[in-house]
């Protein structure tokens, strides 16, 4: 944890999902649904793809990704000498396109080899294990402090579900209550996790931090507030994360800080905690490289509204107030939700 101001903390990973996935693969070789030689397989943009080549090496199993056009040539060499075997999508500019040929792929594969195990990144609740140990550490720092806000990208929804579930269920020691800690997501433009499907950002969809099907893991009655931002946005807050604190990190991250920034200056008693869910060596080129076509942040700020039909670029802000969203499209969620079983884990 980098504390970059008085009341505005980042929490770092090299590569977020690496704590998420070990903790799945313990698991499943724990209760037996899976032996060390096993295949286990799933889909990518990226961190993950690396975080299961891990666990898969530390356990001695065996590792296959369906992975996105957006796998570099870096990560392609890594997971290239970690074993991995690695089917790439052709490029795509469609995120929905994208994800669909890749679910597509992982369902042709089980046909060929049904003693393949599917980790199910998006819908398996296995994946919020990790993040206990993350949690405790985060209470640990923050100690004292008269409320927490935690701020993420929502991606799969397994990391800021997670730290909000057990950072709430724990409490503060010695209070009669759940600890004071609110969620706040960060979604790009044309994600349909919330509702925003609708509206594309021109530049490029951000596509960690959101998906264009319905995923199981997101608890949506965990958020308190949503933001909205778009690449342009994000870039800026990339580009002036590194420059301010010196904090190398990639897209998802400025668009966690921009907005963990907003939410600071909102609440002059809280403490913002976001998340950096990867370092910036991905995002050189893309995103660093053109820090000179970076907003200042002091020129940006969120629309505030009331609903979904109001989102406008390049940033909106929302209250969610933990509103379940029951009645989104269920296509593709894989099955029912699993908060019940998560509490339990």
């Amino acid at each position: 944890m980098i504390r970059l101001d008085d009341r505005l903390v980042c929490l770092r990973f090299e590569t977020m999902k690496v704590v998420s996935a070990d903790a799945a693969v313990r698991h499943l070789l724990r209760t037996g649904a899976v032996r060390r030689g096993d295949t286990l397989l799933d889909s990518s943009s990226g961190i993950y793809a690396y975080a299961l080549a891990l666990a898969c090496h530390r356990y001695g199993m065996r590792c296959h990704i369906v992975g996105s056009a957006t796998v570099d040539r870096t990560l392609r060499t890594q997971l290239d000498v970690l074993g991995v075997t690695l089917e790439q999508m052709e490029p795509c500019n469609d995120l929905k396109l994208d994800q669909k040929r890749r679910v597509e792929r992982i369902h042709e594969i089980l046909a060929e080899h049904p003693e393949y195990h599917w980790m199910r990144q998006y819908h398996d609740d296995i994946h919020y294990l990790g993040y206990r140990a993350v949690a405790d550490r985060v209470r640990a720092a923050t100690a004292g402090a008269a409320g927490l806000t935690v701020v993420g990208g929502v991606g799969s929804g397994a990391s800021t579900g997670a730290l909000a579930r057990y950072l709430r269920a724990a409490g503060t020691p010695g209070a009669a209550g759940p600890a004071d800690v609110e969620l706040v997501g960060v979604q790009p433009f044309g994600s349909v996790t919330f509702g925003a499907g609708h509206l594309a950002d021109p530049e490029i969809i951000i596509a960690g931090i959101g998906s264009s099907i319905p995923f199981g893991n997101v608890s949506h009655e965990l958020y308190d507030v949503l933001h909205w931002i778009s690449f342009d946005a994000a870039l800026a807050g990339s580009v002036d994360l590194l420059r301010r604190h010196a904090v190398f990190a990639g897209l998802s991250t400025g668009a966690g800080y921009l907005a963990a920034r907003h939410e600071r200056d909102r609440t002059p008693h809280r403490t913002v905690l976001f998340v950096a869910a990867d370092t910036g060596h991905r995002y050189v080129d893309t995103v660093h490289a053109r820090h000179r076509q970076a907003a200042a942040l002091a020129d940006l700020s969120p629309h505030e509204i009331t609903d979904r039909s109001r989102l406008a670029l390049p940033w909106s802000r929302m209250r969610w107030n933990r509103d379940p969203f029951r009645n989104r499209s269920q296509g593709g969620a894989g099955g029912p939700h699993p908060a019940s079983r998560v509490a339990k884990s």
